[in-house]
Order: structure tokens, then sequence, then C-alpha cells
């Protein structure tokens, strides 16, 4: 009886689980859109402040559940010193809290702090879908924002995955229109091929089309069969 009462709770409450890149410039606000999503998806999240959020130098990590749909963001920094990472995966550092209670070999890594498991999954061949944040008031470095999201889509590991572009900071009057953005990047349209992609308004800062980029993902990166979920997960 144990046996199939547990079985019936897994089956209600599995969720197919979807990995997804947060990817842009740096100062493009990745991680404020990660940190809105959470909020927005998970009732029980208490988020950060977002006028404390700095520039992300690795790696976060962040999960949303959408009906039975489990979405793992992972938000990779955006200086050009880091966006050769962005294909081959980037080391996951945890760091003890003493020195006395050091059970393994350390190594230093580039971020300054003392590892002792690392974990580099290979992001674009085990990813499910791309959201590329571009900064929408800063016009000087559109240019620069393009050129990155030229390569991303040019990738072949990325082939067929889903690509959703947020024009973010639309709160700001100055901001550069849909229209504008879509003009500069329309040279990346071949590159795109036959994959769902959409170009959307967004304000990390306020929530404005967060809700809306997320669900339409979600339905994206369900329908895409050639990438199946990463795994079955419990609740």
């Amino acid at each position: 009886m144990y046996t199939l009462l547990s079985g019936l709770y897994k089956y209600m409450f599995q969720k197919d689980e979807y990995c997804i890149l947060i990817l842009g410039l740096d100062n493009a606000g990745k991680t404020t859109f990660l940190e809105q999503s959470k909020t927005r998806f998970n009732k029980q999240y208490k988020g950060m402040s977002l006028s404390k959020i700095t520039t992300t130098v690795g790696l976060n990590i962040g999960t949303v559940d959408v009906g039975k749909t489990r979405l793992m963001f992972w938000d990779l920094g955006g200086q050009e010193e880091l966006q050769s990472l962005w294909d081959k995966g980037l080391d996951v550092c945890l760091q003890l809290s003493s020195p006395s209670s050091r059970k393994h070999p350390s190594r230093s890594s580039p971020w300054g702090c003392t590892c002792y498991l690392t974990v580099a999954p290979e992001y674009y061949a085990e990813c499910h879908g791309v959201i590329y944040v571009i900064d929408s008031t800063d016009e000087e470095r559109l240019s620069e924002s393009k050129q990155a999201f030229e390569k991303v889509v040019a990738s072949e590991a990325l082939d067929g995955v889903p690509i959703l572009v947020l024009a973010n900071k639309q709160d700001v009057e100055t901001c550069l229109s849909i229209p504008d953005i879509k003009t500069a990047f329309s040279d990346c349209t071949c590159k795109i091929g036959r994959r769902d992609c959409l170009t959307q308004a967004c304000s990390a800062l306020t929530g404005k089309g967060v809700r809306e980029g997320i669900e339409w993902m979600v339905k994206c990166v369900v329908r895409n069969v050639h990438r199946p979920p990463r795994q079955r997960d419990i609740t």
C-alpha cells in the first residue's frame, strides 16, 4: 500500500526540469531579472534587495517552478573575459567555514576563494533555452552586445534552442525602443534559424515583462522535443 501511495505521490508532484542560460553583457540586468523571476514565481522566496545587486563574477543559480515545469537558471557573468566561458562551463566553488575543517586538498579559484569541490557543466550542451539580456539604455555598448549575441546564436551546440531577447531597463525614458534594437540586431536574423525567438520589452527593476518572458520560455522548452527534460525532480 505504501509503495502504491508513494508512486502516486511521485507521479502527482514530479517536475520536468529545464536549464536556462541567462546571458548578456555585464550590467545588463541579468541578476536583477533572476531575482524578480524567483520573487514572482516562488511565493515564499524573500529576495535580496535589488539595489544591492552587484556585477556577477562567476555564476548565480536559481530555480523557478511554473506548474509541473521547473526552470533552473544559470546566470553567467557578462564581462568580456568571462564570455569565453559561456560555452565551456565554469567552476562552482564551495568554501569551507574555517581552515580547521579542511579535509580535502584545496586549490585557489580565480576569484580568490578556496575551493574543495568543482562542478563544470557544459552550459551550451546542457541548456534548454537562452535568455539574452540587453541594456536598452546603453547605446554605446549596443554593438558590443550584438557581437556577443552573434557568437551565441552561431554556436552549433545551441542549434534549435529557443532564445528570449530581453530589452531591459524599459522603465528609463531615454531607452532604445524595441524597433531600434531589432534594427541594430537585424544582421543576426539569418543565424537565428528555425528556432523560437522573441524580442520583448522588460524592466527587471520594476518586474514589467518578467512573468510574460518566463511563461513564453516554458512553452518553448516543453514543446522542443529535441531537448527533453534533464531529470525528473520530486518536491
